[in-house]
Formats: structure tokens, C-alpha cells, sequence
């Protein structure tokens, strides 16, 4: 990852994982790290939610459930600023193009939730083209 958090970074972690099974595991990691760098109880579920999201999306729609195809997941996390980097193995997508689940004639689409939820918990998430690779940041905030 290039854009490291600005502080001194005190987790540092790349993995790939295998399967879906492991999203609960690297969900405790992080939450872990979190805790270690006093991030309050709303901001480790803000990052676990988005986190979870993100694996799940990069299986299920980027690999397609193959099991043949990893996902990579980098982490960063310093005292005021969590960079979490996920890739899937897929073809990717373009983002602009998921039908807004909160418009009212896309209400029983099952598709979309993942990323509005993404966005509202992190302070930035990014796709990276072609669309199998998001960054997504959190930044606490200054009180």
C-alpha cells in the first residue's frame, strides 16, 4: 500500500485468504489491533462491519465463490487512521453501476447494501480499477 496512515504504524498485516470461513478471524485480528489503539466501541464496529462487507463482496461477486481464488486483505492501522486494502481475484466492476438499494424500485434487490454500508462507516473507500480492489480508510475523529 502506498498511502500508509500518518502516524506510526503499530499493525501492519498482509494475508490471503482461502475462503469465507476466515472473514470472522480476520475481523477479530483487526477488532484486536483496534482495541490495542484505544478505538472506541462504535469505531471497531464501524471497521469490522465495513470489513466484513468488503470480504464477503471480494468471495461471493469477485471470485464468485471459486475456491481456487484468494482474496488479499492489507491492514495499516496507526492511533488515528486504519487503511484496509481488499482484492479479489475477479474481473472487478464499476461501482457507478450497482443500483442504489435505498431507491424504492431496487428495495428487493439483494445487491448494493455491502457497499452503501462501506461507505457510510469509513471515512473514505475508493475501487480501484478494474474494480477487484478497494481501499477503504478510517480516520478517527478529532474531538
Amino acid at each position: 500500500m502506498t498511502d500508509d496512515p500518518p502516524g506510526e504504524v503499530v499493525f501492519a498485516r498482509r494475508f490471503v485468504l482461502g475462503n469465507r470461513g476466515q472473514i470472522a478471524r480476520m475481523q477479530r485480528l483487526v477488532v484486536g489491533a483496534l482495541k490495542r489503539q484505544q478505538y472506541d466501541s462504535a469505531s471497531r464496529f464501524a471497521i469490522r462491519l465495513a470489513l466484513g462487507e468488503a470480504l464477503a463482496n471480494a468471495f461471493t461477486h469477485g471470485n464468485r465463490d471459486d475456491p481456487a481464488k484468494g482474496v488479499r486483505l492489507e491492514c495499516r492501522i496507526d492511533s488515528s487512521t486504519v487503511v484496509l486494502d481488499v482484492q479479489d481475484a475477479g474481473e472487478g466492476f464499476e461501482p457507478r453501476a450497482v443500483p442504489d438499494p435505498a431507491e424504492p424500485e431496487n428495495l428487493g434487490i439483494p445487491c448494493g447494501r455491502g457497499i452503501v454500508l462501506m461507505r457510510s462507516y469509513m471515512t473514505e473507500v475508493i475501487f480501484h480499477p478494474p474494480g477487484n480492489r478497494v481501499r477503504m480508510t478510517y480516520r478517527k475523529s478529532r474531538d
